[in-house]
């Protein structure tokens, strides 16, 4: 019973930290999808460090050696409570994300999650010791179980209800409950066991074949869940809900594979699998199925699920015996960490695009061909077909994806593609900005039509229509965040200041090379680097008469930009009539009644211009929502042509606040 009950909360408190700890820092770094992948990355390596621990201390000390080290340990942890990182450790706009988040992770949560890490295989090694011939794999179901409760309760019980402070404050006292019951049942495990059924010269010894199996497996494992996430979130939104969908059914295969092979057939799931994993490979290489959200979440989670079960059904399947229990759980720890470093780390190195995502299908594809070979003969060519189909849908997706591309750059914020239209020094010439797979800006590049306006900044679209209704004042000041290729900047008059906040280098660098708004405009030119709500807030105040805020990653946006206290920061730099213009245009998500919330909490009005655009692409149909405290700035003659109206009401909908956010409500 205290077996059970220390691995229960052990896994429930692993898996609920780690999503309340990405949601505390996922501001402080542009609130982009990367942020969740390096955060995976440093749980994943944690667990690799709390698995070899507990490797290690069973070999190597005494029950009593390891029971006086691991109580110390727990001591000290609980010491270092509550969990959260200070406000000093916000980052200034120049670092290097990825290693910044790991330190930050590492100081607040490193050694308390360590110790959670490392319980699993820990409980079920002195389970063995107490109970020689009983199964102790059951405990790892127990334990993912308790970590799929963690995750499904997050988003939908403890995230709408408990504030960030909250959230730390309970946690951080069940884990003191969970230091106590460890640190009890380590001194209970030291008292003699049974005779052993086995002796150890009985039990065969994993052989190295056996060692890469098990790396192999769960490493493919690792890689599809984050590249599918990836997936995911970048179109959508970066938000617990989509970090934990997928993390939950990667984890529901875990349960199922390890409850006693018995839910887990290979004579019966192979024909799923191979079926899936083409389902897979059909919808990342069609692109008309590219902006279907049920079509895309519907088969990327139900197969990431399909895929993980037979990753983990055959980790089950060849399992050692249990005296070799904690390097086996230190080799499938070693694949989940590896599956981070190459998604976070050596995939943003070496790829200039989304690669991972086809090559994780394929990896998936050729272990299955494997593992299906001795079934039966059909399981066998179906599984090497599968293979072959996959492997050509994933590089019919990445040639695709390069089609017409003069520029192509990757880094932690996503993927960054100049695209390139026509002949030079013709009226058809233009060049695009793509950022995942939304476009961001195009411009025409010949003569003339270089400061032509261009997709969401036409003049019949909502920041349009502000600047325009400003035109009669003389210098005025703009701020924008999100910079894209600049054409903003086309606005710009002799005495206007334009100023730029954007946190990706990347973006600035092909804004000036591969386009010339920026160089173009009469107005003066200001590029901030950095988050630009961090930044904001750090800034004195600007005065600016417009603030557009259209920061997006591919086709989501950062929600700790459009919350109650993001727009209390905008208008500290506002003008007493200044308009701070939201860009809400949107597939997949309803922003509308969402800006007019935090609009009304802060005491301003707010309207919202619907353009629908016009023929071609150079006008594409936006939705703007003009926020002001001055109601008067909002019936601007230019405003009131285009017939704005008040932004629908959900008065059953909570106000977005840095504490709160919910995504499920506002999908289309």
């Amino acid at each position: 019973m205290l077996h059970a009950a220390t691995i229960l909360l052990s896994a429930f408190l692993l898996f609920l930290v780690q999503p309340l700890i990405a949601r505390i820092i996922l501001p402080w770094f542009g609130g982009t999808a990367a942020v969740w992948t390096t955060c995976m990355l440093f749980f994943q390596t944690l667990l690799l460090a709390g698995y070899a621990y507990a490797h290690g201390t069973n070999a190597k000390l005494s029950p009593r050696a390891q029971a006086i080290l691991h109580t110390v340990l727990l001591a000290a942890a609980v010491a270092l409570l509550p969990i959260a990182p200070g406000d000093t450790w916000k980052p200034t706009g120049d670092e290097e994300p990825v290693s910044r988040i790991l330190l930050v992770l590492l100081i607040a949560v490193g050694l308390p999650y360590f110790l959670l890490s490392a319980t699993s295989p820990l409980v079920q090694a002195w389970f063995a010791r107490a109970r020689p011939g009983e199964n102790p794999y059951r405990l790892f179901a127990i334990s993912n179980f308790a970590s799929l409760v963690a995750l499904v309760g997050y988003p939908f019980v403890v995230e709408p209800w408990l504030s960030n402070s909250q959230q730390v404050q309970y946690w951080s006292w069940l884990f003191a409950v969970f230091a106590v019951l460890c640190a009890v049942l380590s001194w209970v495990s030291v008292r003699p066991a049974p005779a052993r059924v086995e002796s150890a010269e009985s039990v065969p010894k994993p052989t190295r074949a056996d060692y890469a199996l098990w790396l192999s497996l769960s490493a493919a494992g690792s890689v599809l869940l984050l590249s599918v996430t990836n997936h995911i979130t970048q179109n959508v939104a970066a938000m617990p809900l989509l970090w934990l969908a997928p993390l939950t059914l990667y984890l529901l295969t875990f349960i199922i594979a390890f409850e006693g092979g018995r839910l887990y057939k290979v004579e019966v799931m192979w024909s799923f699998v191979l079926v899936w994993l083409a389902g897979m490979g059909w919808v990342l290489a069609d692109p008309d199925l590219q902006f279907k959200l049920w079509i895309q979440l519907g088969m990327w989670l139900s197969g990431l699920f399909v895929a993980c079960l037979f990753c983990h059904g055959e980790l089950y399947r060849s399992r050692p015996h249990e005296r070799h229990l904690t390097a086996y759980y230190l080799v499938i720890s070693a694949g989940g960490a590896l599956g981070g470093l190459l998604v976070a780390v050596v995939a943003p190195l070496v790829f200039n695009a989304y690669y991972e995502l086809g090559l994780a299908l394929i990896a998936v594809a050729f272990l299955a061909a494997i593992r299906f070979a001795p079934v039966n003969a059909l399981a066998r060519y179906g599984s090497l077909a599968v293979l072959l189909a996959i492997s050509g849908a994933a590089a019919y997706e990445a040639l695709r994806f390069q089609r017409d591309v003069s520029v192509s750059a990757r880094n932690f914020y996503g993927v960054l593609r100049v695209k390139e239209y026509g002949q030079p020094d013709t009226p058809g010439h233009l060049r695009r900005l793509v950022h995942g797979v939304i476009m961001h800006g195009e411009q025409h590049m010949h003569g003339p039509m270089r400061s032509q306006l261009t997709t969401y900044y036409q003049a019949t679209s909502g920041i349009g229509l502000a600047l325009e209704a400003r035109r009669g004042r003389p210098d005025i000041r703009v701020g924008l965040v999100g910079l894209g290729i600049g054409t903003l900047a086309a606005w710009g008059r002799k005495g206007d200041v334009f100023r730029f906040y954007e946190i990706n280098p990347d973006v600035i660098a092909v804004a000036q090379r591969q386009f010339s708004y920026l160089s173009d405009s009469a107005a003066k030119i200001e590029l901030s680097l950095g988050d630009a709500r961090l930044t904001l807030e750090r800034e004195a105040p600007q005065d600016l008469d417009i603030l557009a805020v259209d920061a997006f990653s591919s086709d989501a946006i950062p929600a700790h930009l459009i919350t109650k206290e993001a727009l209390a920061a905008y208008l500290r730099h506002m003008k007493p009539d200044g308009i701070v213009a939201f860009h809400v245009s949107n597939r997949f998500l309803d922003l509308v009644p969402v800006v007019g919330r935090i609009a009304k909490e802060n005491g301003a009005h707010a309207v919202v211009v619907y353009d629908p655009g016009g023929e071609g692409e150079d006008k594409t149909q936006t939705d703007w929502v003009l926020v002001s405290r001055d109601p008067k700035a909002l019936e601007a003659p230019q405003i009131k042509a285009a017939k704005p109206e008040v932004p629908h009401e959900r008065p059953e909908w909570r106000t977005w606040t840095d504490d709160y956010s919910n995504l499920v409500q506002i999908l289309k």
